[in-house]
């Protein structure tokens, strides 16, 4: 029944987006000492919501199904002036979009909790 609401879908597809940045950043910290290693990002969630990444669809009879919308965002190459030694990470953003994640995450968890509050409330149940 839950799935079936726009707004949970959308706080499930905010939290993954949100755990998957975060093994992004993860990722470029256990690199920030590799020679030549390109420090990665994900897309901004809004863009994905928004539709602007690639087509979204409404109905299954769109041109792509409602499995194709639920792709995982494809790690980008991130900003970053190169060291000496080629590698793009920096301590600081990394720690940074580290942050943005979390708050992401507590966001969408936040979503899910209040709209399951409301339709325990609105079917009669206390919260």
């Amino acid at each position: 029944m839950f799935e079936k609401l726009e707004i949970v879908r959308m706080a499930q597809s905010m939290a993954r987006h949100a755990g998957l940045r975060t093994e992004v950043v993860a990722h470029n910290l256990a690199n920030a000492d590799t020679p030549g290693y390109r420090a990665q990002d994900l897309p901004d969630f809004e863009s994905y919501a928004s539709g602007t990444v690639g087509l979204r669809t409404t109905r299954p009879g769109h041109l792509r199904s409602a499995e194709a919308t639920a792709a995982d965002p494809v790690p980008i190459e991130g900003p970053g002036a190169a060291s000496p030694n080629g590698n793009t990470v920096s301590l600081e953003d990394e720690m940074v979009r580290a942050v943005a994640a979390r708050q992401q995450h507590e966001m969408a968890l936040a979503i899910y909790q209040s709209s399951s509050r409301l339709i325990r409330t609105s079917l009669g149940r206390s919260a």
